[in-house]
């Protein structure tokens, strides 16, 4: 019987999601967040690319905050003094609208409300802060002043853990052998983990075969991974 596979990460809860998993690549921010009562200015800036947690790490902020997660794109649908009704907020994918000045004025309308009723703000972005494409020069000066962190590619521990969960989402039982196999020969990134499990989890089953070493390895030579 092969050995069952298991992962010593501690884990945190998230709204309607399956425990965050904590490893050193996500630590740092986790603790950034947890800290959310001593942020400069009530505010946070968190980066990363798709799939890589930090909407996650968002929700998981939300919960011990009470806080709102919103899209960015909220703020153009409704004015700021509305918006969170005043709750603390997390705004989305903030660095896909920047540029549009309807966004850009609401956000630093947002800004000076959330400052005025001592309101914490977490923005997030695919991209790092430096490099969000900011015209309005009173934001953009405002959005630089902020602390900020990126999530890091996963390391070993974290991308098997995050395989292993992935399969288990699926209810597929692997040993030990596929999650070390698998590990070392894809792109680090929570976005080709997801793909990889979905595209073998398929080609098993076309197959009518459990997943093994081999059968991954068979899968790897035909698949064309995503691009970031």
């Amino acid at each position: 019987m092969a050995q069952q596979l298991t992962f010593d990460l501690p884990s945190r809860a998230a709204l309607g999601r399956a425990d965050f998993l904590v490893s050193p690549s996500n630590a740092l921010a986790l603790a950034r967040l947890d800290d959310w009562r001593n942020w400069p200015g009530a505010k946070f800036v968190l980066s990363g690319p798709p799939a890589s947690g930090k909407s996650h790490l968002a929700r998981v902020w939300a919960l011990s905050a009470d806080a709102l997660v919103l899209p960015a794109k909220a703020l153009l649908a409704q004015a700021p003094d509305q918006l969170a009704a005043g709750r603390h907020l997390a705004l989305e994918d903030c660095d896909d609208l920047a540029g549009q000045s309807e966004f850009e004025t609401a956000l630093f309308h947002l800004f000076n409300l959330t400052r005025a009723e001592n309101r914490a703000l977490l923005l997030t972005g695919q991209r790092p802060l430096g490099h969000w494409d900011v015209s309005l020069p009173d934001l953009k000066s405002r959005l630089l002043s902020l602390d900020t962190i990126g999530l890091s590619a996963p390391d070993d521990t974290l991308l098997s853990g995050l395989l292993l969960k992935l399969f288990s989402d699926r209810q597929l039982r692997v040993s030990p052998e596929v999650i070390s196999f698998l590990v070392p020969r894809i792109e680090r990134s929570a976005a080709t983990a997801m793909a990889l499990v979905e595209g073998l989890d398929e080609f098993a089953l076309t197959r009518r075969r459990s997943i093994t070493p081999k059968l991954a390895a068979q899968f790897l030579d035909k698949w064309n991974p995503p691009r970031a």
